[in-house]
C-alpha cells in the first residue's frame, strides 16, 4: 500500500512500484530519475514535454524532497 511523506504529498513509496522507490504520485517516475534529469542539464520544461502526464509542482516537489533527503546526513571530511 502507498504512503507519502509528511509535507510532501505528492511523493508516493509503494514495494510493489519501482522497487519502493520514492516517485511521484501514481507514476512510475522516481525521484531519483527526476534529480539524475535535471542534474543532467534537462529543463523543467522539457521534462514536462517528455512527462505530460507530470505538473511542474511535481517536479518542484521532487527537488525540495531530494534537498530533505540531503541533509539527513551529514558527511565528515577527511584531509587529504
Amino acid at each position: 500500500m502507498p504512503h507519502t511523506y509528511q509535507g510532501f504529498p505528492r511523493i508516493s513509496v509503494d514495494t510493489a512500484v519501482m522497487g519502493g522507490k520514492p516517485c511521484i504520485r501514481g507514476t512510475r517516475v522516481t525521484v531519483g530519475m527526476i534529480l539524475g534529469e535535471l542534474g543532467g542539464g534537462t529543463t523543467i520544461d522539457e521534462l514536462l514535454s517528455d512527462y505530460p502526464y507530470l505538473k511542474r509542482e511535481d517536479i518542484l516537489e521532487a527537488l525540495r524532497f531530494g534537498a530533505s533527503l540531503a541533509g539527513f546526513r551529514e558527511i565528515a571530511l577527511v584531509a587529504a
